[in-house]
């Protein structure tokens, strides 16, 4: 499996894994995984791996079973949670389970997350998933995949997110936006009640941000702090 575009998308995996880590979306768990072009694999990072000194070399790929077809390691214990998604979601090319400090506060206490910030406005309907439970078997990823149904991110109870994508770079940065309107709504819900966007401006706003060079942007601008 050492072809162009194979080992693009490992390099571009690990980038997106390192970033996740410095930003502290992830720390010793959390995974990321994305879809081998025309084949039934994907990549993603071994389970033993440290997130912020992975290499290519702790990117592996598995099929839509969970076995091993290339590299070294084991998968996550989790890798259900990607294979499941993968096999009912043909439109999601790549898969981000993360552990966000702000987001899963608003799953422990029960709050709605909302668009409050003009990031916010390209999140969608984010539904959580009540079960605060790992997802490392099959059963338990079809609900949770259930759940995911059309939408491009979910919440677990007390556990962290699932946040998909067309590709590695809208994945991470869906997860940077995510953050972002989570903690500006915790810090404005201090202030007094914390107010979504109009429906107008949730609108104009998704279709103003949600562009191929503004998402380049973020991940550039976070790639650049990688050491």
């Amino acid at each position: 499996m050492k072809n162009t575009n194979c080992e693009e998308l490992k390099q571009q995996l690990v980038d997106g894994i390192r970033m996740l880590e410095n930003i502290e979306h992830i720390d010793f768990n959390g995974h990321f995984s994305v879809r081998i072009p025309e084949t039934e694999y994907i990549l993603i990072n071994s389970a033993e791996a440290s997130r912020c000194s992975l290499t290519v070399e702790n990117i592996i790929a598995i099929d839509l079973s969970g076995n091993i077809v290339d590299g070294k390691g084991r998968p996550p214990n989790e890798y259900p949670l990607h294979t499941q998604i993968f096999k009912r979601r043909k439109d999601v090319q790549a898969i981000a389970h993360t552990h966000p400090r702000w987001s899963t506060l608003f799953t422990i206490a029960k709050v709605p997350l909302r668009p409050v910030i003009i990031q916010g406005a390209v999140l969608g309907t984010i539904p959580v998933f009540s079960k605060s439970h790992s997802i490392s078997n099959v059963e338990i990823a079809d609900e949770l995949a259930e759940k995911l149904a059309d939408h491009q991110i979910a919440l677990l109870k007390a556990h962290g997110a699932v946040i998909t994508g067309q590709s590695i770079i809208e994945t991470f940065v869906r997860s940077v936006f995510l953050e972002e309107n989570a903690q500006r709504q915790y810090m404005a819900s201090q202030l007094g009640y914390a107010h979504s966007l109009e429906e107008e401006e949730i609108v104009s706003m998704a279709t103003f941000i949600w562009q191929s060079r503004n998402i380049q942007k973020v991940w550039d601008y976070h790639r650049s702090k990688l050491k």
